[in-house]
């Protein structure tokens, strides 16, 4: 795979950005991979995505965001450049369901996900097992029902995470709310998977509530977390159809493999820079 540069813009929409930015980009010597754009007409915002080939540039990284600086002020622009060649850190929160938690694993692993994983982090010792397999470092947090004992469980997750230079936090099936610091302090970047196709059937139980309302289709749903319970931005999002002989358990069964493709490709979209917040809403550049 060749290397690159990822340059992200996020700005009010006006005529000349692509212009300005693919003349600059030209300026340095970059040779563009891939761009993709978006105007959205209601917003009045205008979103790029562009992969810049490294070996092509003349200046260093540095040099580069020092110059395209002055165009990001004179468009308003929110903006970051990244280099490919780093993978981010991510580390993987789990509770007793595994199917999600292996199938990242096996991805990430077998180079699907380019991402380092220094870390799982799980409620439950069950999943210290399947950390050994992958040779992940391991850490059983308890998250009893008493609230000032999971406020230190949530105090000693945020130093693991802190500790290893976290990036981006990935709920792979970690059934606890997370508090508002640690929405706080991973801002569009803390990824959760709920089992269902939202916004239906918000928390707890929502096979048993899909069968009980006798739904045709059932589904997965990846989003960003903040503090309103399962309404952060949507990043990617499955179905599957069931019918009458499916039971909830049924549904329990087919959802996992929705469940999996679906955080699995949330997780890469993430990665790869192609998820763009605006609002409570997302821009993906697939």
């Amino acid at each position: 795979m060749q290397n690159s540069y990822r340059l992200v813009i996020d700005c009010p929409d006006r005529v000349g950005i692509v212009a300005r930015v693919s003349q600059y980009i030209a300026g340095q010597g970059g040779s563009l991979l891939e761009a993709s754009y978006h105007a959205d007409p209601l917003a009045r915002r205008f979103f790029m995505r562009t992969e810049i080939a490294a070996d092509t540039l003349a200046v260093s990284p540095d040099t580069f965001s020092s110059g395209f600086a002055k165009i990001a002020d004179e468009f308003s622009m929110n903006w970051h450049l990244r280099d490919a060649s780093k993978p981010r850190k991510v580390a993987l929160l789990v509770s007793r369901a595994s199917h999600c938690l292996a199938d990242l694993l096996h991805r990430w692993r077998s180079g699907d996900l380019q991402c380092e994983v220094p870390c799982i982090i799980s409620n439950h010792e069950s999943m210290r097992e399947i950390a050994g397999w992958y040779d992940v470092p391991f850490f059983h947090v308890a998250m009893p029902a008493d609230a000032e004992k999971k406020r230190l469980g949530f105090a000693e997750i945020e130093r693991l995470l802190v500790q290893h230079d976290i990036d981006t936090v990935v709920l792979a099936r970690f059934m606890q709310i997370m508090p508002q610091a640690l929405c706080a302090r991973y801002p569009n970047r803390m990824i959760n998977i709920h089992h269902s196709f939202l916004p239906s059937f918000i928390g707890a139980n929502p096979y048993k509530r899909a069968f009980e309302r006798g739904v045709k289709l059932i589904g997965a749903t990846c989003h960003y977390v903040t503090e309103a319970l399962d309404e952060g931005p949507i990043i990617e999002q499955d179905v599957i159809r069931v019918g009458h002989q499916h039971d909830d358990q049924d549904m329990l069964r087919l959802g996992k493999d929705v469940e999996a493709r679906v955080l699995a490709q949330g997780l890469r979209l993430h990665l790869e820079d192609r998820a763009i917040v605006v609002g409570n809403k997302t821009v993906i550049f697939d």
